[in-house]
């Protein structure tokens, strides 16, 4: 008796219903981090996916952070600035890492913890190479100035011109979440970029269903108020597309 009524107390509260409007299907796809192979794996089962419903809309919802960590971060950009595979739309929102990236092109100051958290990676696949030799606030410099120079004009249209949040049906697609009991309408870039256990942690009903990057998880976190798809594709080699149509979901990985 006991027993039965903790795990009605623990249950978790069944899932806030969400749909996509009548005609198309979503793929949220999460973090990709410089695995441009993975990304080309992943959007040829995408493209096997829709042919199976030509009748459709097919719509991509990029989560963002394509760049850092991994190897190929030009190629990944370079693949999304090109725009999306024949008969689809695509949606490419902005991520923490890329905002990192934008803030350091205007100050070599946020380098440092930048390089922390990936930055060097996402340098050396412009061709912008670490200099040991130099003091970190000179080299910072030189690497600022040398991003500039390398990175193409196309990609930083791209860079610059990212999303930072797009609603669909019920769902709101965002990288890293909202600030949990202020209208969406309410919420500050920052938080949509790099929020983590506050979000996390709420149980709120956020007014649609959120749909994540940012946080890591082995498999997708599906929770009643939000599904988090960021399976650390860098290291795993699992790069999850989340599919949605009416109210149905599935998921498709590398």
């Amino acid at each position: 008796m006991i027993g039965s009524w903790f795990r009605r107390q623990t249950a978790k509260p069944p899932p806030r219903i969400a749909t996509v409007p009548e005609g198309q299907r979503l793929y949220a796809i999460g973090d990709i981090h410089g695995r441009a192979d993975l990304l080309d794996r992943l959007l040829e089962r995408i493209r096997a996916d829709a042919a199976a419903a030509p009748e459709l809309q097919h719509t991509l919802v990029l989560l963002g952070d394509y760049v850092d960590r991994g190897l190929d971060s030009a190629g990944v950009v370079e693949r999304l600035a090109g725009g999306p595979p024949p008969g689809f739309g695509m949606i490419c929102l902005k991520g923490n890492h890329e905002d990192a990236l934008l803030r350091f092109l205007e100050d070599p100051g946020v380098g440092v913890d930048w390089m922390r958290f990936g930055g060097l990676a996402t340098l050396m696949s412009y061709g912008v190479r670490r200099r040991d030799a130099l003091p970190e606030t000179v080299w910072l410099e030189e690497a600022r100035l040398g991003l500039r120079e390398r990175l193409p004009r196309h990609h930083l249209a791209f860079l610059t011109t990212l999303r930072t949040h797009v609603a669909v049906g019920g769902y709101l697609f965002v990288h890293a979440g909202i600030r949990p009991g202020r209208p969406l309408d309410d919420q500050e870039e920052d938080d949509m970029l790099w929020i983590r256990d506050a979000f996390l942690a709420s149980s709120a009903d956020h007014g649609a269903l959120v749909v994540h990057g940012h946080s890591i998880s082995e498999t997708p976190d599906v929770q009643p108020n939000r599904i988090g798809i960021d399976t650390g594709a860098y290291v795993t080699g699992r790069l999850t597309a989340l599919v949605l149509e009416k109210s149905d979901r599935r998921f498709i990985v590398t």
